[in-house]
């Protein structure tokens, strides 16, 4: 697991032996998983555990700022 953008409280990670499709996993009073989504594609919560929806939001919108460089990570890390 590598820590790839912290923002409000909000820690995005990147497992290394993760698997398809390019997701993040986030983690800021809960955890949620978010896939990235294609090139024309917004981000998409897929998965969440204890997360109040306020954050869930943010999460998402971080997510969604730092989108290309999220997916450029993922490649480097997977291929």
């Amino acid at each position: 697991m590598v820590t790839v953008l912290r923002e409000s409280r909000i820690r995005v990670v990147i497992y290394r032996n993760d698997h398809e499709p390019p997701h993040v996993h986030v983690y800021g009073g809960g955890s949620a998983k978010i896939e990235l989504g294609g090139e024309n594609e917004d981000p998409e919560i897929v998965d969440a555990e204890e997360m109040k929806f306020g954050d869930l939001r943010k999460a998402k919108r971080i997510v969604a700022a730092h989108k290309a460089e999220l997916m450029a990570k993922w490649i480097e890390f997977h291929g």
